[in-house]
């Protein structure tokens, strides 16, 4: 597996696979092909379907400005990956200097067709989560000090963490509406407004979480800086949880932090052997991920063993099996924001089910077993319920056409 720092990326929203992927990839091109006259993109699959939404085309052309862009989005068959991008770079007589074939495959990471991997060596040995609690039993270590095995990295999630709360603050304090023809009013300040009027402790919990979600999602959305955990889509679920435990229960960084390397395991177990794109396993890969990496990080935060973190954490993808990737008008706005909220609220009850739970019957599922079933459930769902606004709540919720 790959180092967290290639899992946790801070990055402009409103999506990691179309505009930080995207945003990334030209910024190789054109670091590669500095003395280009002009370049161009074609993007393919997902990326041109929902491309337009999701601002892919904007990021393109912001990163390799001054320098001309056009941006073209084009119909495509048999692709490799269903976020596949072309980059060509033109000189002074407009002749083709060099062509990249490129696929987006999901929280901002990038594959270049016949160039080495640009997102980093292996660092951890190990690819199952049945191995890592092999390791750890074996070493006398917990989960939480797995990460430190192969890496150091608590400079670089105290930046995330730090990020996150900046995130959920700046959509705290920002009104008005999305960008976009769905014309959403942001929310997230009026729930905490709800939350801060609540008298039953656990209500103002629930509300408290939603707010925060809401907050880094409609942050997201509007194209605000932001973190993939794993993703920008799913990016509201860890960011919510980070910061009510930070300001509302007084939990201290330190303990935060590691509290991200158990996020940062599942995340990236996930990542390895299945996927995180939407546009390749639905939003079951999105969502369902951030629902894992928050549930586990919670069931640490209560004291729980590693094997009721591993169980929180296959709650937490269980019950998103299945789940779609069809964002109206291509916005990664509805369902997404409030699904973010959801699947926080669901986070913290998976911790609590797989703490209780645990104590009076064995889990006959494994976290490595659900995320093999998510990968295979992904491969079956159909194309357009994946992230290509083809199908769907898509199809049936209205767009203003102006």
């Amino acid at each position: 597996m790959k180092s967290l720092q290639e899992l946790f990326r801070i990055g402009p929203g409103p999506s990691s696979s179309h505009t930080l992927g995207p945003q990334r990839a030209a910024k190789l091109f054109r670091e590669a092909y500095p003395n280009a006259s002009s370049y161009k993109a074609e993007l393919y699959g997902s990326l041109s379907l929902t491309g337009k939404g999701h601002m892919s085309d904007v990021i393109i052309v912001s990163t390799f400005a001054p320098r001309p862009c056009t941006v073209y989005f084009k119909s495509g068959e048999n692709l490799k990956h269903p976020n596949t991008m072309m980059l060509y770079a033109y000189d002074e007589q407009e002749q083709l200097m060099d062509r990249w074939i490129v696929y987006s495959v999901g929280g901002g990471a990038i594959e270049i067709e016949g160039k080495e991997s640009s997102e980093g060596q292996s660092v951890y040995p190990h690819a199952s989560m049945r191995e890592i609690q092999s390791y750890c039993k074996e070493k006398g270590i917990r989960l939480c000090d797995y990460v430190d095995q192969f890496e150091e990295v608590d400079g670089f999630l105290e930046e995330i963490l730090l990020q996150m709360c900046k995130t959920v603050d700046q959509g705290l304090n920002t009104s008005g509406l999305l960008p976009g023809k769905l014309k959403l009013e942001r929310i997230g300040r009026k729930l905490l407004d709800r939350a801060n009027q609540c008298d039953h402790a656990l209500e103002r919990e629930k509300l408290l979480l939603s707010a925060y979600a809401y907050s880094a999602s409609e942050e997201n959305a509007a194209g605000g800086v932001t973190v993939t955990a794993p993703t920008l889509g799913s990016s509201g679920v860890l960011p919510a949880l980070i910061y009510y435990y930070y300001y509302d229960r007084k939990v201290q960084r330190e303990a935060l932090i590691k509290g991200l390397k158990i996020a940062g395991i599942i995340g990236n177990l996930i990542k390895t052997n299945a996927t995180i794109s939407g546009a390749q396993g639905g939003c079951q890969a999105e969502i369902g991920a951030a629902c894992a990496m928050g549930a586990a990080m919670v069931a640490y935060l209560r004291g729980l063993d590693d094997h009721q973190i591993e169980y929180a954490a296959e709650m937490g993808i269980e019950h998103h099996l299945g789940l779609t990737c069809d964002p109206v008008g291509g916005y990664v706005m509805i369902p997404c924001i409030e699904r973010n909220a959801v699947a926080t609220l669901r986070a913290l009850d998976a911790a609590i089910l797989a703490e209780f739970i645990s104590k009076v019957k064995q889990n006959r599922v494994s976290f490595d077993m659900i995320v093999n079933t998510m990968n295979y459930t992904g491969k079956k769902l159909p194309m357009e319920l994946r992230e290509t606004s083809l199908g769907g709540l898509a199809k049936i919720v209205p767009v203003d056409p102006c």
